[in-house]
């Protein structure tokens, strides 16, 4: 049995058509010169007629040949060049439709009969030894097998050139305006092929084609491709193919200049990668199954009982090796390959293109991907970060995303760092009160992570006026926004009473300081929050959302765990961003919904 090495593939020329000439193409002015007389001939319902014939007898054609293909894929291979034939069908009248119904039946054919293996060509001394016949057969399907696969991938290739090109080269049948509808077929029997097929042949061909079709000004066709590669990468656990596309994502955004779509890089967030290991070795750190040495076997154990434990530990050490189907030192280090060319796609639009439509997604990018960021660029990205953030050019979303990506290291990783970001501190209390207060509230999902990297996580790196400061800027923010914002901001600030048990004394408004309360003051240390009371919990208590009024009687109780004012298990285990998803009214519903009011029975009296 052969398997096939990426290396040893051969690449197909765009130019060159494999198909025979003599066997599939037409001589179209000959053909339309003697057709032509009785064709005008018939009248309109007999053209009609005859298109309707004419396509029912080509798609029991198409149906025979796929069967046929199927029921015995060694014995008729020979059928799927008939059945590629049909890719130029000639008649006018029905060639559209034949061909987008030869590609997806031959697609379907393909994902049928295609083992799960790569298939390799032999080599000469291989192809000179005699074989079985059996083996022989096997080879003869194998060899067939992958050149119709490939004459099959050019010629989706070739139609979708041919549609960018706005040419006709191989068929005058078909318009240039049929060709748009064509090429989203082929485009999407290589999507198809592309998820179904990753362990096959000429996959890497596959990712070649489909990357540059993300950046299409076609909707559908750069839709279809980019839903592919996120499919592609959330799928794919070991990471071959998805190091394959990656790595055609960083030479077309290299090649582009940076000037390709945001969402071509948005792909790259469904990345699996949750675990990098540049130097240790994996291997101590694999479980072993213990085995019993020599001398156990001979102090517990009878001469046959020992025969029989010999083959039965032989055996579960065949069966684990088995059963291994992913090699973890092989997977980690093909993520963190991964990994570097992602990072090296961000830190070249960071360097030569920050004022890209890039930036957004590459922000996002270093966001999601923070928590495995190697601590030797850490003070590049901060310095780059800090200079983004000071120049006031970011969106609100951007600036936090660059707030999020430093506090992900330095609550990971660089927690022996011994940094103070006191800046971003300062840039996200003054961004709280500019946070959008209506539908589009997305943005508080990442405030909400944001302070729980910043204050929870670090909760020995930051002063008590700092937290202070955020927790009273909370309780007003929680008066402008949705109720789920309101409700995730308030259970956040619950989690920080719960981490700063001294900050309780900004529920007491008996209690006086030196100076006043600076609200407009954005340095958090110094807007002596210490001097305020959280009077924003009275008014939260006449709240119509039953959930936030459950809340601020809560906090104006102290947050306790136990009594009347206590919070259910439902509430109290839930995270923030869990509770603002849950309450989320994007449906323009009441969640939780309200009560129909009950009906009163009149009571009707009589007067004498």
């Amino acid at each position: 049995m052969m398997s096939l090495g990426v290396s040893q593939e051969l690449r197909w020329s765009p130019d060159r058509l494999v198909m025979n000439p003599q066997e599939i193409r037409c001589n179209v002015s000959s053909c339309a010169e003697e057709a032509l007389p009785s064709f005008v001939s018939l009248t309109a319902e007999q053209r009609e007629q005859r298109r309707v014939d004419n396509l029912r007898e080509k798609k029991e054609q198409i149906a025979s040949l796929a069967s046929a293909v199927v029921s015995d894929p060694h014995g008729n291979m020979k059928r799927l060049k008939e059945l590629r034939g049909m890719l130029m069908e000639r008649d006018p009248c029905v060639a559209v439709t034949i061909r987008k119904l030869a590609m997806v039946s031959l697609m379907e054919i393909f994902k049928d009969i295609a083992p799960s293996y790569r298939i390799r060509p032999l080599t000469s001394a291989e192809a000179a030894v005699k074989v079985k016949k059996q083996t022989q057969q096997l080879r003869e399907f194998e060899e067939g097998l992958v050149s119709q696969y490939k004459f099959y991938l050019e010629d989706l290739e070739q139609t979708i050139k041919d549609w960018q090109q706005q040419k006709k080269k191989r068929c005058q049948a078909v318009s240039l305006q049929s060709y748009c509808s064509l090429a989203e077929v082929a485009v999407r029997c290589l999507c198809e092929l592309l998820l179904a097929l990753p362990h096959f042949n000429f996959h890497n061909n596959i990712i070649v084609i489909l990357a540059p079709l993300m950046n299409s000004t076609a909707p559908k066709v750069s839709s279809l491709c980019r839903d592919a590669f996120r499919k592609l990468f959330q799928q794919d656990k070991v990471g071959g193919a998805s190091l394959a596309a990656v790595r055609v994502i960083s030479g077309l955004t290299k090649s582009k200049n940076y000037n390709v779509h945001p969402e071509v890089l948005r792909t790259l967030l469904s990345l699996r990668i949750k675990e990098v290991q540049m130097k240790k070795d994996l291997e101590d750190s694999q479980p072993q199954k213990k085995f019993m040495n020599n001398k156990d076997k001979k102090k517990n154990l009878s001469r046959m009982q020992r025969k029989w434990k010999k083959a039965e530990e032989k055996l579960e050490k065949e069966l684990l090796e088995a059963e291994a189907s992913e090699n973890k030192d092989q997977k980690i280090k093909l993520h963190t390959e991964i990994l570097n060319i992602v990072f090296l796609i961000y830190f070249r639009i960071l360097k030569k293109a920050q004022k890209s439509v890039l930036l957004p997604a590459v922000l996002e990018g270093l966001a999601n991907f923070a928590h495995l960021i190697n601590l030797e660029f850490f003070d590049d990205l901060l310095s780059i970060l800090q200079s983004l953030v000071q120049s006031g050019g970011l969106t609100n979303r951007e600036s936090l995303h660059c707030i999020q990506t430093v506090f992900t290291i330095l609550s990971g990783q660089g927690d022996v760092l011994n940094i103070d970001p006191r800046t971003f501190y300062s840039q996200l209390f003054k961004m709280l009160l500019q946070l959008h207060a209506g539908a589009p509230n997305d943005d508080v999902i990442i405030v909400l992570q944001c302070l729980d990297a910043m204050l929870t996580r670090r909760r020995k790196q930051v002063t008590l006026q700092r937290v202070m400061a955020f927790i009273k800027r909370l309780s007003v923010l929680s008066l402008h926004t949705l109720p789920n914002a309101s409700v995730a901001l308030l259970s956040t600030t619950r989690a920080l009473l719960h981490a700063f048990p001294r900050c309780d004394f900004l529920l007491d408004n008996e209690v006086q300081g030196s100076g006043f309360y600076l609200p407009e003051l954005d340095e958090p240390e110094h807007c002596n929050a210490q001097n305020t009371a959280l009077w924003e919990l009275h008014a939260l208590q006449r709240h119509y959302h039953p959930v936030v009024r459950q809340f601020a009687v809560h906090l104006s109780h102290g947050a306790p765990s136990e009594g009347s004012a206590a919070l259910g298990v439902e509430l109290s285990r839930r995270t923030s961003v869990e509770l603002f998803n849950t309450f989320s009214v994007k449906d323009l519903s009441f969640n939780p919904p309200v009560a129909s009011p009950t009906t009163r029975k009149k009571v009707h009296t009589h007067t004498p």
